[in-house]
């Protein structure tokens, strides 16, 4: 029986999957694409964001949130069942497209493709890595160890060990196609300085492609055939090499603000400036409802980048409110963080 392919996307937050994704719909060529959307927090962002390509693109039924919390944690009560009932349906989609929480490790997730009912119908094509190229360009994530265990050696103060490196390079470590995106606002020549960086750390066999708001010919992300089910071995974690067992998300906290109707949008983007620049946030995401504005406006901040764009009509029926998804390290100060948005 023919097996139907299914894409891994992963990146750390921000990086540009969802955009990706969205690119990739759009280009689909009439290819029946399925997506798993996996949300890290309480409210729903990045499926509504997808969903918002329309009707054509997007089909309601080939769309399944998993909101329960992150993906690789999940995989036996959630993703399991999930993917049973989506290739169990009459009309099985041709090719699958998940898209991980910022925060998951993606190795557990190519492990559960070795389920028997899901191995007997699906195949993981690949594993895309998305990385976001001006984040990685500011230094965010330290790849050298020895540069880094001649740092600690200098000023043993400082702690280069974060959970957010190991989790960066687990991410990279089970990738099949690494993708630099956002490479227009570095420029040519540090991006090839990363790049040279990344090939250090990246399997043998796995390619390194620039691009720009996500944009790529699908022909490129679909069709790799890494058959990565079988080739686990090869992508341990960090977690795995140290003889763990499980994964948890101990460093890293998340919570949800909801909010009415907000009268400025210069305000309230002020308002999560400030709560970015001031608490230890990573990314912060959501969707506002502006007085007298008939479409949501979609919020995206990761480190000290703000976006905002208004991403469609509110729907007949729907709340008009404001959510938003504060996502950052353990010890973040909630009350402070939630009565700096509530202005």
């Amino acid at each position: 029986m023919h097996k139907i392919p299914a894409t891994i996307v992963t990146g750390f937050l921000g990086a540009g999957k969802t955009t990706l994704i969205r690119h990739l719909l759009a280009h689909a060529n009439g290819r029946r694409i399925a997506l798993i959307v996996n949300e890290f927090g309480d409210v729903g962002v990045d499926g509504e964001i997808i969903k918002g390509c329309g009707e054509d693109l997007c089909r309601k039924d080939d769309i399944v949130e998993l909101s329960n919390g992150c993906i690789c944690c999940t995989v036996a009560d959630d993703f399991i069942p999930t993917m049973t009932r989506l290739i169990g349906r009459g009309e099985a989609p041709d090719h699958i497209v998940i898209e991980t929480s910022g925060l998951a490790l993606p190795q557990p997730l190519v492990k559960a493709f070795g389920w028997p009912e899901i191995r007997a119908r699906v195949t993981v094509d690949g594993v895309i890595t998305v990385i976001d190229t001006p984040a990685l360009a500011e230094g965010r994530f330290a790849h050298d160890e020895t540069a880094v265990a001649a740092q600690r050696a200098a000023d043993p103060g400082i702690d280069h060990d974060s959970p957010l490196e190991e989790l960066f390079e687990d991410q990279l470590h089970c990738a099949d196609l690494v993708l630099l995106n956002k490479t227009d606002l570095v420029g040519d020549a540090e991006t090839d300085r990363l790049a040279a960086g990344l090939e250090g750390e990246i399997r043998p066999g796995t390619r390194i492609v620039r691009t720009r708001n996500g944009v790529i010919d699908p022909a490129v992300l679909l069709g790799l055939a890494a058959a990565a089910e079988g080739d686990t071995e090869t992508r341990r974690s960090h977690h795995e090499l140290e003889g763990a067992e499980d994964h948890d998300h101990d460093d890293f906290e998340t919570f949800a603000v909801h909010l009415g109707e907000e009268a400025s949008r210069e305000a309230l983007l002020a308002r999560i400036e400030r709560v970015v620049r001031d608490h230890d946030v990573l990314r912060l995401k959501g969707f506002a409802a502006l007085a007298g504005q008939p479409a949501k406006l979609l919020v995206q901040a990761v480190g000290p980048r703000l976006n905002a764009w208004f991403e469609r009509p509110w729907s007949d029926g729907e709340a008009r409110a404001t959510s938003l998804v504060v996502i950052g390290m353990k010890g973040m100060d909630q009350p402070a963080i939630e009565a700096t948005l509530r202005g």
